[in-house]
């Protein structure tokens, strides 16, 4: 399922509280510590999946690598040069870490063409998050 939700800059991100003018990936916390949703907003891009892969930083341990690419995966195409946002319709789990214990996190954003060409990493972002309580 294709996600297009327009150009809507407004949403801030709920953990850095800012909003995008430009092409940006923006992480928020979901209703509880663990569950996330992100936006994503590209200029021009072929048909393809957007999906996410993330590591704790000082180990580099991957987090929830099992499941996040299924998880977090966003059906994107963008013919023209304007930048649109798109972004997930429901929630992902990091399951590492506890409530009340954040740390620090790598997220990289990561694009599979539909055309079968080489899946490519788009953005890396950190934020300070915690796991779902495993």
């Amino acid at each position: 399922m294709e996600s297009d939700t327009g150009n809507d800059f407004t949403k801030p991100d709920s953990i850095t509280n800012k909003t995008a003018s430009k092409t940006e990936f923006q992480l928020y916390n979901s209703f509880q510590p663990g569950l996330y949703e992100y936006d994503f907003w590209i200029g021009k891009i072929e048909r393809g999946t957007v999906y996410l892969k993330a590591f704790e930083i000082t180990q580099n341990i991957a987090l929830s690598d099992e499941r996040l690419p299924k998880s977090s995966s966003v059906k994107i195409y963008n013919p023209t040069d304007s930048i649109k946002k798109f972004g997930t319709t429901d929630d992902f789990t990091i399951y590492e870490g506890d409530w009340g214990d954040p740390y620090a996190a790598r997220f990289e954003v990561w694009f599979k063409p539909d055309n079968g060409k080489t899946e490519r990493k788009l953005f890396v972002k950190n934020y300070k998050i915690e796991g779902w309580m495993r």
